[in-house]
């Protein structure tokens, strides 16, 4: 089946993680002196270190490695930037998966933009990992490093994952690691590794325990990262390689690589520095390349820190008593604390300040010692470890009463650090902010105790007997280690832990929440009324038209007495216009406002319009209307009246309406001031452009802010595109991207596929243009077909293609096109009815997988072939999602009584709840507890458990209560 496999190109590889402009934007923060950074740095200089032929891939299904589990999924799909090595031509396989990478300027030798990519080799492909391989082996295991075709079965299996290599160099292996998916393989050899940035555990390894993802998916996203590939291209278009994982857990993987990354860097500074003060010793080097965290490396280097005093055991050394206490360890019967008294000086004057210094040399070895940190670690999570907050006795006498009370749950609160939840840490932080909690973690004694006797009769057990006033010593080093030491290391890890997993999962929320809101169903083909609801400075009116026109603007004073007067101009404005559907902002005098409307409704005021109102979040909408965009797009019009057209275009289309505004002031989240703002720019920044990315656009009547949005774009290249098109008229296929300037070959790689052309109104202009572009006008499949080969003719490129109205990457328009001829389509049938009766009978028939084996590709890339081509024209992911709700008339507060049963929407969900709009003027609030499975749609795919924004419910009301506004709900069902 594979054997048109030959080419495994050896060739010597880009270093891995090189100069910022290799990393993803979002990890350009931390990319200088990262540990694997360095050691990847492309040097010129070095010998070089001859690769394995690197996972020379299983070729056919048949091969099944023991690892299949890991093996899953894993084909060839990455580009590669490599340098050649040994140059031989590259045999262009049938599923040709070509791609365009940049070449590196940093890089030495002769770079190609290698075209040629790994045909995608059905599953079971084997990773490399040689985690727990130490070095010289690895150089011996290897073959020179020549282009070998592979040879049936020659597997190469994993090792275990297991072994961590916490002396070796471990990034060798992450080297291997990260090439997992047979491409030509990298051949790392042109690397020196410098000792002094090695850490003492992988990366590939620390990621996947942190993040639960299987390590070859973690080593294959190390690498899709690091070639500037984006968070929506690897959902959608490299599926096999990341095991078809969502793009929520796509960021966590990134986040986490970048946290890893800061730690290596900055341990690798703190090595630099103590060096240059001369501070640096072998323990203390091992101590700080074994820190995985930034509260690790802090407490290893506090000491060190210039400007500290030094610790009591640095003094004591500095007195010279270091071999007294390393003596007590290893050879105590020749030990004569008597001989290290000096009477005039300060700290070894009499018997008891030797003691003391020598203990305090004891506590500090063990509490930097890695075994014994991790032997507490381990027991801590074997017991019962709880945080206790208090109200603080400050702030019991002065501060403001309102806040006391708001943190009332909290003032007598204890839970266990297993079970306590998100929101409750977030509060109890803020709450601790404001000085009026104090919170401890309470470890038992229990704990203490297991451990001291731990340290004195196994690990720290002396070498040879011990007399009893040594032993004594001993005995009060390890408490004073537990005490002094390690407890307050190991509050400060919980604590640090608890947080930064509760703003994480804060921002993820924010993140789900933005999401549905940006997918919220868009309702085209109306003519819609703005309302930006006001009291004194009147409701703003905006109608605009289905294409989004605004056809007029204008001011009523609804609630100044005048309401009746204002009834008659309105009623004309929505005869004049057809309007039949208001949209509300739910700003100030949004209820009095909604309660106009419902009463002329009722009253069927607006006969012979069927008048119906919905309640949209204006959140953010007075923000842009005083930006420069606003000005920009609406210059004649009053800042006002402005937000009023925002508040309708939010219901045409919530998505090109929405990413105008900055995410955080779209206003889903929880703890949003509290959590850290870099982590939450760049998260809700990478969901607007997932979301933009799977709608799609338009190119030709997409506007700029939409396009800046798209994975690979930015405002610079929108703005290069919009001025191609005002300057060439619209773009007829994908491939005319490539003329845009700043848009090069990996930029047209990630929004390829996000872009879509509307055939009929190119049609329209091609036939238009007809005379001047003579024959080559003609739809023809064969232009597609030409399109990979080198750059296109102009006359090419002047082709509209079919498949660019599709989801279906240009990368695979090949295999697409070898489809239609083995179903026997016609590429102008995409998305009619023909066309999908006859993908339809082809599958049944031969089935999905065995037509992916004939056509030579995978599952993944021929169920979005088939998706692209059955979709219909002008297919929305979005319709599937939640539409405004519309309605006729109100229920007001006081109107609520127990058992109520009610619709609404949901607004916003955070993790103890989710709050609902019922159209009361207050969102009522399910508790999580109310949220289960059963009644939940079945239909509807779900992330997670919970509900997000704009989805519509049916609730029943639990509780009222009127004195402090709050209304608890049963959910009875999702409607």
């Amino acid at each position: 089946m594979m054997s048109s496999l030959p080419r495994r190109v050896k060739s010597e590889a880009k270093a891995l993680i090189s100069e910022d402009d290799e990393l993803p934007s979002f990890l350009n923060s931390t990319s200088e002196s990262e540990e694997e950074e360095e050691e990847w740095e492309p040097k010129s200089k070095i010998a070089k270190r001859p690769r394995l032929p690197k996972k020379n891939e299983a070729k056919t299904k048949k091969v099944a490695v023991p690892r299949s589990a890991v093996a899953r999924k894993r084909v060839k799909k990455v580009a590669i930037k490599e340098e050649m090595d040994v140059s031989l031509p590259i045999a262009p396989a049938e599923d040709n998966r070509m791609q365009l990478v940049k070449p590196k300027e940093e890089d030495v030798g002769t770079k190609r933009k290698t075209l040629n990519q790994k045909p995608e080799v059905p599953k079971k492909l084997e990773i490399n990992s040689f985690q727990g391989k130490n070095v010289k082996s690895l150089e011996s295991d290897e073959e020179p490093s020549t282009s070998v075709p592979v040879v049936g079965n020659q597997v190469k299996h994993e090792k275990s994952e297991e072994d961590f290599a916490f002396d070796e160099p471990p990034f060798k292996k992450i080297k291997s690691t990260t090439c997992p998916e047979g491409k030509p393989v990298k051949n790392l050899g042109g690397n020196k590794v410098k000792e002094e940035f090695e850490m003492n555990w992988d990366i590939v390894q620390a990621l996947s325990e942190i993040t639960n993802v299987e390590p070859w998916v973690c080593a294959n996203l190390i690498r899709l990262f690091q070639e500037e590939n984006t968070i929506p291209f690897i959902a959608r278009y490299r599926k096999e390689l990341i095991n078809n994982l969502e793009a929520d857990a796509l960021r966590e993987v990134q986040q986490t690589l970048e946290e890893l990354r800061t730690v290596a860097k900055k341990t690798h500074t703190m090595i630099q520095k103590l060096k240059k003060e001369g501070k640096l010793s072998g323990c203390l080097l091992t101590a700080l390349l074994n820190c995985r965290t930034l509260e690790e490396l802090d407490h290893v280097s506090a000491p060190y820190k210039t400007g500290s005093k030094g610790t009591k055991a640095q003094r004591a050394k500095q007195l010279g008593l270091e071999p007294a206490a390393l003596s007590l360890l290893h050879n105590p019967m020749e030990l004569n604390l008597f001989s290290y008294i000096r009477p005039n000086t300060k700290g070894l004057s009499t018997i008891q300040e030797v003691e003391a210094g020598v203990q305090h040399i004891l506590a500090d070895i063990f509490a930097k010692d890695k075994d014994t940190l991790d032997f507490i670690r381990k027991l801590c999570q074997q017991r019962y470890i709880c945080i206790q907050s208090a109200l603080a006795k400050v702030s019991s006498k002065s501060g403001n009463e309102k806040d006391i009370d708001k943190f009332q749950l909290y003032h007598e609160f204890s839970c266990s650090i297993k079970n306590i939840q998100h929101h409750q840490i977030l509060a109890i932080n803020r709450g601790e902010n404001l000085k009026i909690l104090t919170v401890k973690v309470n470890i038992p004694d229990g704990v203490k105790n297991e451990f001291c006797w731990w340290c004195v009769n196994e690990r720290w057990r002396p070498k040879q007997f011990l007399k009893p006033e040594l032993m004594r010593i001993l005995r009060n080093s390890v408490e004073d280690a537990y005490k002094r030491l390690i407890y307050p290391l190991l509050c400060r890890e919980f604590r640090s832990k608890l947080t930064s997993d509760a703003e994480k999962e804060s921002v993820m929320m924010f993140g789900r929440n933005l999401r549905q809101l940006l997918l919220t169903s868009p309702v085209r083909g109306r003519t819609l009324m703005g309302v930006d609801p006001g009291y004194k400075h009147g409701c703003k009116l905006a109608i605009i038209s289905p294409t989004s026109q605004i056809l007029h603007t204008d001011v009523v004073y609804l609630h100044s007495g005048q309401g009746f007067r204002e009834a008659e101009k309105i009623k004309k404005l929505l005869l004049q216009y057809n309007c039949s559907t208001v949209v509300i902002g739910n700003g100030t005098a949004c209820r009095e406002t909604e309660a106009y409307f419902a009463d002329l409704i009722m009253k069927k005021y607006f006969a012979p319009l069927d008048v119906v109102y919905c309640i949209v979040s204006e959140a953010g909408a007075s923000i842009y209307s005083v930006s420069p965009e606003a000005s920009k797009e609406m210059p004649d019009l009053d800042p006002n009246l402005r937000s009023a057209v925002s508040i309708a275009r939010r219901v045409q289309d919530p998505l090109a309406e929405l990413v105008k505004i900055e995410p955080k002031h779209i206003g889903v989240g929880m703890y949003q001031h509290d959590v850290s703002q870099t982590l939450l720019k760049a998260t809700l920044d990478s969901v607007v452009e997932e979301c933009v990315s799977f709608v799609g656009v338009d190119i030709n009547i997409c506007s700029e802010i939409l396009l800046r949005h798209i994975a690979g774009l930015n405002a610079n290249r929108a703005k290069n595109i919009i001025e191609w098109r005002e300057k060439n008229g619209p773009f007829i296929n994908r491939e005319q991207l490539k003329e845009v300037k700043g848009l090069g070959p990996k930029s047209f790689q990630q929004c390829a596929g996000f872009i879509r052309f509307n055939q009929e109104y190119i049609k329209t202009f091609c036939s238009s243009k007809k005379t001047e572009l003579g024959s080559h006008a003609l739809l023809t499949k064969a232009g597609s077909q030409g399109k990979k080969k080198s750059k296109p003719t102009p006359c090419a490129s002047r082709q509209p293609n079919p498949l660019d109205q599709t989801c279906i990457h240009p990368e695979s328009y090949n295999i697409a096109i070898r489809f239609l001829s083995f179903i026997g389509g016609n590429a102008n049938d995409i998305g009619k009815s023909d066309m999908q009766q006859k993908v339809n009978a082809v599958i049944q028939k031969e089935g999905l997988e065995g037509t992916a084996k004939r056509l030579n590709t995978t599952v993944h890339t021929l169920q979005l072939i088939i998706d692209g081509l059955t979709q219909p024209e002008g297919f929305d992911i979005r319709t599937d999602f939640d539409k405004p709700d519309f309605k006729r008339s109100i229920v007001c507060f006081e109107d609520l009584s127990v058992g109520t049963v009610l619709t609404g929407k949901v607004e916003n969900a955070t993790p103890f709840g989710v709050f609902v709009d019922i159209g009361v003027g207050k969102a009522g609030l399910i508790p999580v507890r109310n949220i289960t499975e059963a009644k939940l749609s079945k239909v509807k795919k779900r992330r997670s458990l919970g509900l997000g924004p704009g989805e519509r419910v049916e609730v029943k009301v639990l509780n009222v209560d009127i004195p402090r506004l709050r209304i608890t709900l049963d959910l009875i069902r999702v409607l």
